[in-house]
């Protein structure tokens, strides 16, 4: 994949489309990279007038490891995080939206479409809270407010997070089979073959426990958006399955509540991810918005 040089980083990235149609940028979550924007849909995306862009963030993929910024205490984190008290982060979310705004400069445009996904929900969030004028509409997808008070992950959606990280390639793929499988939607039917295909390129393309690490005290280093939400004046669209067992869709409920006059998609039977027979709801959706 080709890189740039955003914010002091290295970003890798790949794009779609007509360079001169109107971008739209993906935003991938926590842990995860470009390719679970699945070339498909990005040539779904793209063959409806845009300008897609797909990138790894920091800490991820063929982007910047940041291994100088060290291990961070990650239930250490939780426990302060838990009873709202202060606590240190190697990065926040507004750096990875930093990071993305850069992005943007690197490749020569103003705004875009940002969509994001997760953690890439905050971060396209974050984006339209701290950089307003880069951001033409918001997507956020399967995404929170990170206020306190919303329902947790489901138990043993939990206990497969904190696993420790495999030591072997074999192991760490069957790994990632099992959270995207635990994580999947129970109303659409689950793709083994494929996700153990995309299992097995992130761990090729770039395997980084640490840095995913990084990224988590990151979300829960920023806070609660919710009153900065409420100051947005773009056009939103918030999409959220009602079986998240992740993000429990009360948090998409949430960031919808938040956001002046953001729109709500609600799919039935999706969890944590965005399987193939849901990609034309989303591409129109994200259409349509762009359209406004």
């Amino acid at each position: 994949m080709p890189t740039l040089n955003a914010n002091g980083i290295r970003i890798a990235y790949e794009e779609f489309g007509d360079g001169a149609a109107p971008p739209v940028l993906l935003i991938m979550g926590l842990g995860a990279q470009m390719v679970l924007w699945r070339e498909d849909f990005c040539r779904l995306l793209a063959a409806r007038g845009h300008r897609v862009i797909r990138f790894d963030n920091r800490d991820v993929g063929e982007s910047s490891w940041l291994d100088a910024l060290g291990v961070p205490d990650v239930m250490g984190a939780f426990a302060a995080a838990a009873t709202q008290q202060p606590f240190a982060a190697p990065y926040q979310l507004r750096d990875m939206a930093a990071d993305t705004a850069g992005l943007l400069d690197a490749l020569a445009i103003d705004a875009a479409h940002v969509v994001g996904t997760s953690m890439g929900g905050m971060i396209a969030q974050t984006m339209a809270i701290e950089a307003p004028t880069r951001v033409r509409t918001l997507t956020s997808i399967m995404s929170t407010t990170g206020a306190p008070g919303l329902p947790p992950p489901r138990p043993e959606v939990a206990a497969v997070l904190i696993t420790p990280p495999p030591s072997t390639r074999a192991a760490a793929i069957e790994h990632g089979v099992t959270v995207y499988r635990t994580i999947g939607s129970p109303g659409f039917p689950f793709d083994e073959a494929e996700v153990r295909h995309l299992a097995t390129v992130m761990y090729d393309r770039g395997f980084n426990p640490v840095g995913v690490a990084r990224q988590l005290v990151a979300i829960l280093a920023s806070g609660d958006r919710t009153a900065a939400l409420g100051r947005l004046r773009l056009p939103t669209l918030v999409v959220h399955g009602t079986q998240d067992p992740l993000v429990p869709f009360p948090a998409g409920q949430a960031t919808a509540a938040a956001v002046p006059g953001a729109a709500l998609l609600a799919i039935e039977g999706m969890g944590h991810d965005m399987p193939r027979p849901v990609w034309p709801r989303l591409v129109d959706a994200i259409s349509a918005l762009a359209a406004r």
